[in-house]
């Protein structure tokens, strides 16, 4: 047995297990599926050549995120390609927010709104190393750079409070602010909400949203790939069913939802523990909806075939009454419907001349319903004729996302409510949420401060834990990414 075991293969997983063996350390990674990277899977979903994201499509966090520029994805020969629109956001009447990469195009487009979008985001623009260290931290000491922290505070309280429509005088604009906001799959006026939408929209102008050429799968494959350059293997297929067949290891990290620790773990946990673990909880959920398509979808708007992601609600109203629907077990009348058209950019995912076409729309957590129909109505409202370009779908009901990723319970692609209380205390109300009592292991998913998205940093914070109490090693992980040899206490 090697000196580390990770179980499953996420990029949280990933992240563990190459800084591990950067430290010296014999690593293997065991995962469910047959094919590894969790939530950075690309697969053909629907026809042959078309190769669709099955979970996520657009990484803001791929140039910003701490790990990632330590790691270097392009050094791994991982190509990201940035949209010259972010997002975009249409509204009925042919009209669409964009979020230009370029801030001042950005202002230039939202008329009398400009110099409010201007003065929200241009300090966070200048200064978003701080803003990401701040909101990719392990939420427990203070932060680095207090000014920005501040203002981004500042920032979000204002967009929290009844005072969020008072800086704008027009619909476009809050609605590209809620639009991202609503990614939590909350209400978009919650704290975590705000904070998730300002961190994001803050990277939309700041290198932008980018996608992978070929898939969002090049991102595990280039961590595997360094993995086992430094000795470390991944065994798929492998499903962990008791934690006995972990023993041996020296440290085990868990890049899996507090329920399949649970179920792994089970009564080697005390009591309290267990309890704690079981009154976690998770929240709204996904439908997710993959499209072949004869050509580009037909956007009424300007701009919006120029956007790699587009949040397709509506008003600002739209999407508080819908996210109220999904939060009361509802289905939304017209539901938020998150889309990617990875071929702005990458014309590898589908054969010449046709396009792949990503989504997925909010429902009530565990629902087994197929709303592809509702996806391709909202769609249809800002770009119509978009029914009579679709050579296939694939569906996959929220109930049925357990099956090709076990952390997403229910259909929840956060791997946990994103309440106040679960992102500020995730997943227990602890001074080091990653350790477990069980000595040696420790907790490294989404299910973890910061939180979901691409970014590695819930299984750096794991790792930095575990390598400095269970093997005495000092090194801040970002150092040993960065070439430095381990240093030992």
């Amino acid at each position: 047995m090697a000196e580390v075991v990770v179980v499953g293969s996420g990029p949280n997983g990933l992240a563990a297990a190459v800084i591990a063996a950067r430290a010296g350390l014999s690593v293997r990674v065991l995962e469910a599926q047959e094919q590894p990277g969790g939530g950075s899977r690309t697969a053909e979903l629907t026809l042959p050549g078309f190769h669709h994201d099955v979970c996520a499509g657009a990484h803001p966090m791929a140039l910003a995120s701490p790990f990632f520029r330590a790691f270097d994805l392009a050094a791994h020969g991982v190509e990201l390609l940035a949209p010259t629109v972010s997002y975009a956001h249409p509204l009925d009447g042919g009209v669409a927010g964009l979020a230009w990469r370029n801030l001042e195009s950005t202002v230039a487009d939202l008329g009398r709104d400009g110099p409010a979008w201007r003065s929200l985001f241009a300090p966070l623009v200048e200064h978003w190393p701080a803003v990401v260290e701040l909101a990719m931290s392990d939420l427990r000491h203070p932060p680095l750079n207090v000014p920005t922290g501040v203002r981004f505070g500042l920032r979000v309280l204002e967009q929290a409070s009844p005072l969020w429509n008072n800086r704008f005088h027009e619909d476009v604009a809050p609605a590209m602010l809620t639009g991202v906001a609503t990614h939590a799959i909350t209400q978009p006026r919650a704290i975590p909400a705000v904070g998730a939408g300002l961190l994001l929209g803050t990277l939309a102008h700041a290198g932008g949203w980018v996608i992978p050429r070929g898939g969002s799968q090049a991102i595990p494959d280039a961590l595997i790939a360094e993995l086992e350059r430094l000795g470390g293997e991944v065994v798929t297929g492998h499903r962990v069913d008791d934690f006995a067949e972990l023993a041996t290891a020296r440290a085990v990290l868990f890049d899996t939802s507090p329920a399949e620790l649970l179920r792994i773990a089970g009564d080697r946990l005390p009591e309290r523990y267990r309890n704690s673990l079981g009154r976690f909880r998770y929240g709204g959920a996904a439908c997710k909806v993959d499209f072949a398509l004869s050509g580009p979808v037909p956007w009424t708007a300007p701009g919006a075939d120029l956007a790699g992601t587009l949040h397709l609600i509506g008003t600002r109203a739209e999407a508080m009454r819908a996210e109220k629907q999904i939060a009361a077990g509802r289905f939304a009348d017209r539901p938020y419907v998150l889309a990617i058209q990875p071929g702005v950019v990458d014309s590898t995912r589908a054969p010449e001349g046709k396009h792949t076409f990503y989504t997925y729309a909010h429902v009530p957590n565990g629902s087994d319903r197929d709303i592809s129909e509702d996806v391709i109505a909202q769609v249809e409202r800002f770009a119509p004729g978009f029914r009579d370009l679709i050579l296939a779908k694939h569906v996959r009901p929220a109930a049925f996302m357990p099956a090709h990723n076990a952390n997403y319970i229910g259909g929840d692609i956060s791997a946990g409510a994103m309440t106040l209380r679960q992102t500020v205390f995730r997943p227990l109300a602890r001074w080091n949420p990653y350790a477990t009592p069980i000595p040696g292991t420790y907790l490294c998913s989404s299910s973890t401060s910061p939180g979901p998205g691409v970014h590695g940093m819930s299984g750096l914070h794991a790792t930095h834990h575990m390598l400095r109490t269970r093997f005495g090693i000092v090194t801040d992980p970002l150092d040993l990414l960065r070439g430095e040899k381990p240093a030992y206490r």
